[in-house]
């Protein structure tokens, strides 16, 4: 019988606005010191020395060549440590953690580090024929493929979505952001790196929202209910069941990936929560703490209604999401692991406590994963 996959250890970076405190630091060097981490917090909850087979990462924009093997070197782990990353979109992080999930489910049960790193600051410009372009096709000729800021408010119109109930998602992920930061509970996750010890844009749009313009003409949309483009890296150690012993952790019991409309690809979380959730025998009732990647106030609220949840759940995002700490594209999936280990394995969940983490993801998909406390 495959072994389980369990999460023991989770680390991330503050997350910094992009061309501030980490403008300086590349993929590896985000990278390196939550790889590095994790190993550590890994090593000791299990009570031996951990052979490192892989390092899965997530990354959208970086530099190519394989930056997890990069950041494997960087980080110290050896020669002998392969490395592979993985595009998805803002579902990299999180698809990065299943792919190692997966291998170990599938009988290869070496412990692996994996998550996400995004570096926008230090992204390369990019052109075909010398004419510089933003991001790459989500979609091919003939097909929906709008930017995610205007598929953000084509959700909000189709979804009926008011400015109003934007302003107040935005404002209730900062409030419960700079709650959990000033009580000290996200202190374990991070490793400083570059000077900064705190996600830096916590509060920042707060207070400003009511007066912030519409993006676009007659909509809904403001820089104060998108996400701040950002700088950050997030990884954790997966290890067999059998190589856990009694340390805590999060079993990955279940995930999805699906496809959805391109036109309105903000909504794809949703349907990929429901499938990982049916694969688990679980459903929305069931499930103690959700960590769904605010890519917008429009985005997330979409997907609650799909999911049949209020604006206001207190299990969904609970210490706030990207719309108050900052969204690191290829990082931010791995950062809602990371931070459903927070609220469930540090915070003493007792053993069988389900998770569900989740991203929608541009061109048109979800992916989804649902986790269970082991103790």
């Amino acid at each position: 019988m495959p072994d389980d996959a369990v999460i023991v250890a989770a680390r991330r970076t503050p997350i910094g606005t992009r061309g501030r405190a980490l403008a300086s630091l590349n993929v590896e060097q985000l990278a390196a010191p939550v790889i590095r981490a994790a190993r550590a917090d890994a090593e000791e909850a299990v009570g031996h020395q951990l052979d490192v087979a892989d390092v899965v990462l997530g990354n959208c924009m970086g530099p190519g060549g394989n930056p997890a093997r990069v950041s494997a070197l960087a980080a110290g782990l050896g020669i002998e440590v392969t490395g592979a990353t993985v595009d998805r979109q803002c579902g990299s992080g999180l698809a990065a953690v299943l792919e190692a999930a997966t291998a170990i489910r599938a009988g290869d049960d070496r412990p692996r580090i994996a998550g996400g790193v995004e570096s926008a600051s230090t992204a390369p410009a990019r052109s075909v024929d010398g004419v510089r372009y933003d991001r790459a096709p989500f979609a091919p000729q003939g097909w929906p493929d709008p930017d995610m800021v205007q598929a953000a408010q084509d959700l909000a119109a189709a979804d009926g979505i008011s400015r109003d109930r934007q302003d107040a998602h935005a404002a209730r992920s900062h409030h419960r952001a700079r709650a959990a930061r000033d009580a000290g509970r996200f202190a374990a996750e991070l490793v400083p790196v570059a000077g900064l010890a705190a996600d830096d844009s916590i509060g920042v749009a707060e207070r400003l929202l009511p007066r912030l313009p519409a993006l676009f003409d007659g909509g809904t949309l403001t820089a104060g209910t998108a996400t701040r483009i950002s700088d950050g890296a997030a990884a954790v150690a997966i290890v067999p069941r059998r190589l856990a012993g009694h340390a805590p952790g999060l079993a990955i019991r279940a995930h999805a990936v699906v496809g959805c409309d391109p036109a309105l690809p903000g909504a794809g979380a949703a349907p990929a929560v429901r499938a990982a959730l049916g694969s688990a025998g679980a459903d929305v009732g069931d499930v103690a703490a959700f960590e769904i990647v605010e890519a917008f106030a429009a985005q997330s609220l979409a997907v609650l209604g799909r999911l049949g949840l209020d604006d206001d759940d207190p299990r969904v995002c609970a210490d706030g999401g990207a719309l108050a700490l900052g969204h690191p594209w290829g990082a931010s999936g791995a950062v809602s692991v990371v931070r459903l280990f927070g609220r469930l394995v540090r915070a003493g969940a007792p053993a069988g406590t389900l998770g569900v983490a989740a991203a929608s993801v541009g061109g048109g998909m979800g992916v989804a994963a649902v986790v269970e406390v082991i103790r």
